[in-house]
């Protein structure tokens, strides 16, 4: 470790961390979590928010030293607003409650945030076992996050992930509108989209435990997240999103038009007049497509310079001189 380097220790002894861990039927799963990480992170508040538990899940994590709360809103983006909302710290861990993700590296995470001076750090997965990534989720975590990087750009390698460390700033400042499991995207973009500070760390990725099953619907959930993606698009670059619509409109609307425009002048003659019709409607839709990217990429800049704003207000942690 350089000079220059601060440690978990300091950073626990200066900074207030809270270790956030949304749960929903995890009875067989959050003592170990909880456990682990006041273990490797001392000095940390673990709070475990129970999402309308039908087992044991809120007396287990409260006699393993956790501090329970309860989201009666069901659905993962409706918790961590809850938590993100109530919980007062300067560092954020946030995990799931299903003991797949290593405690071990939450220092190195932490450690990260600080010494990179970061907002959000990632922890990226590597499966210890094929179990652990199944390939249809393999697959759409791929697929979604390299749709994301070439939008909003590459500095993240696992945008599922739910194993994040962050910073008051980033998370006061995150205006939630997720429902579900399609958080991680939303965290994700935010940061990408206001050109926050973002690191990564890889972290090992086990299989559940018996007892433990997973909430993750993959094609349900998949499709959400693929709507959300389209939607901040639509929201945060609205002249891409509507200049793409312009381009398909106006690129329909010349191979329709252009026979018509050659028979008309070859024989003075309109004889395919829908055809007309319908290309000069494209026209005008690619037009007003185009017109409306202008001026919603207008409305887009003022929304991110007050999210801006907002995030500024808030003083970031800061390392140690020494």
């Amino acid at each position: 470790m350089t000079a220059d380097t601060i440690s978990i220790e300091k950073i626990a002894a200066r900074h207030r961390i809270a270790v956030l861990v949304p749960c929903h039927n995890e009875a067989a799963a959050i003592a170990a979590v909880v456990r682990d990480f006041r273990l490797h992170l001392p000095g940390a508040t673990v709070f475990v928010y129970d999402n309308n538990s039908t087992d044991d899940t809120a007396r287990v994590a409260a006699e393993a030293g956790a501090v329970v709360r309860h989201e009666t809103l069901q659905g993962k983006g409706h918790v961590v607003r809850r938590m993100f909302s109530d919980v007062d710290a300067d560092i954020y861990v946030m995990v799931d409650g299903d003991d797949t993700y290593d405690a071990a590296a939450a220092p190195r995470l932490v450690e990260t945030l600080i010494n990179g001076h970061l907002d959000i750090v990632n922890g990226a997965r590597l499966a210890t076992a094929d179990a652990a990534f199944r390939p249809g989720h393999r697959f759409g975590n791929r697929l979604l996050s390299g749709l994301v990087s070439t939008v909003f750009g590459k500095r993240n390698s696992d945008m599922l992930s739910g194993y994040k460390a962050m910073t008051r700033r980033m998370v006061k400042s995150f205006p939630i509108k997720s429902e579900g499991f399609e958080i991680e995207t939303e965290l994700l973009v935010h940061a990408l989209e206001m050109n926050l500070p973002v690191g990564e760390c890889p972290t090992d990725y086990r299989e559940r435990g018996e007892g433990s099953t997973s909430k993750l619907r993959t094609y349900r959930d998949g499709l959400r997240i693929l709507w959300l993606i389209s939607h901040l698009i639509r929201e945060n670059k609205p002249l891409q999103f509507f200049s793409a619509i312009a381009g398909l409109a106006f690129m329909l609307a010349l191979a329709l038009g252009i026979p018509v425009v050659l028979e008309f002048s070859r024989t003075g003659l309109v004889p395919r007049l829908p055809t007309a019709v319908l290309s000069m409607g494209l026209a005008l839709s690619a037009l007003l497509s185009l017109n409306a990217g202008l001026v919603l990429d207008g409305v887009s800049r003022g929304r991110r310079e007050a999210r801006l704003l907002a995030y500024l207000a808030i003083p970031g942690p800061q390392p140690e001189d020494d």
